[in-house]
């Protein structure tokens, strides 16, 4: 696709975020050490899985695949977030911005696939519990993550390349601090009719459905919990799944208010702020609520820290 037959597009104007100009080195401070603390703390989990091989076990060989989801899909977004709280705003080339969009959606749907995959991996612990390492092998653990990554790209190239055959009207200018999907198709001159079915139906594919999945998986565990014999193995099915249910709770919760309730009044900031919702804190806390509620990677990083200071003595 060649930018003269886009009505001469070289670049788009990326607005930010709603903040005032004196506002901008306290926003671009805790921007900047919520980015940090996501990348280091999803680091910190892959190092630990790596490290300790009672960490080697399908729920943390999921874990892992998430965590490293997580820093990409905040790497898509923040550091060009930083340079716009500093500046306001910041031009961003039409490749670039197609660029953007698309490993924005690709590591989206790529996190869904991968909690969905960890909802299941908790169903077949609690309700199979005598054939979890039959049914849970590293064959099938391997060939989630591959299916995931399969349908995230697929997905992620089928919007982009909808995208491209876009042409867009005199106003490049995008109310966002990312190149957002839906952003970008209200500058259309075109008809983006199919543009927004596809949105609509792969947002099912990729969002609803595997959401639709985890409801289902929990709604068999809870059965299965209620019929347990006693107030202990309630306790520990309940703490293995706490931590999965938190991060499903934050980052489904803000995509589907954001991109699929009826707008009614929501203006443009609460859009942005939902969307930091989830591109800045929902990746930001993934490490904390399965490192603070785990006592699998409690012991592993006390491990870890007791190695340190033995080969510092």
């Amino acid at each position: 696709m060649r930018l003269k037959n886009q009505s001469s597009v070289f670049e788009f104007l990326l607005l930010g975020l709603p903040i005032r100009p004196e506002q901008q080195n306290v926003f671009f401070t805790l921007f900047l050490a919520m980015y940090l603390t996501t990348v280091l703390g999803n680091l910190l989990i892959i190092l630990l899985i790596r490290l300790d091989s009672r960490l080697h076990t399908p729920m943390y060989f999921f874990l892992s695949h998430l965590a490293f989801t997580d820093i990409s899909f905040s790497s898509v977004t923040v550091p060009n977030m930083l340079t716009k709280v500093q500046s306001q705003h910041i031009a961003i080339t039409y490749e670039g911005c197609v660029s953007q969009t698309y490993f924005f959606i690709f590591f989206a749907d790529l996190d869904s696939f991968l909690i969905t995959s960890m909802a299941y991996d908790r169903y077949v612990a609690i309700c199979h519990p005598l054939h979890y390492t039959i049914i849970m092998s590293q064959s099938l653990c391997t060939m989630l993550v591959g299916i995931s990554w399969v349908i995230a790209s697929a997905c992620a190239l089928l919007h982009t390349l909808l995208l491209a055959q876009v042409s867009f009207c005199a106003d490049h200018t995008v109310p966002h601090f990312f190149c957002d999907l839906s952003a970008l198709l209200k500058l259309s001159c075109s008809d983006t009719s199919l543009n927004q079915l596809v949105i609509f139906t792969a947002g099912l594919a990729a969002i609803m459905l595997p959401f639709l999945c985890i409801l289902i998986s929990y709604a068999r565990i809870g059965f299965t919990i209620l019929q347990a014999p006693s107030t202990k193995g309630i306790c520990k099915a309940l703490s293995t799944c706490g931590s999965h249910l938190s991060v499903v709770a934050l980052y489904y919760g803000a995509i589907i208010g954001l991109y699929f309730l009826p707008p009614s009044n929501s203006t443009n900031d609460n859009n942005i702020i939902a969307s930091v919702m989830y591109t800045v804190v929902t990746p930001m806390l993934n490490p904390f609520i399965y490192s603070l509620r785990n006592k699998d990677m409690k012991r592993a990083l006390r491990k870890l820290l007791n190695r340190k200071t033995d080969s510092s003595n």
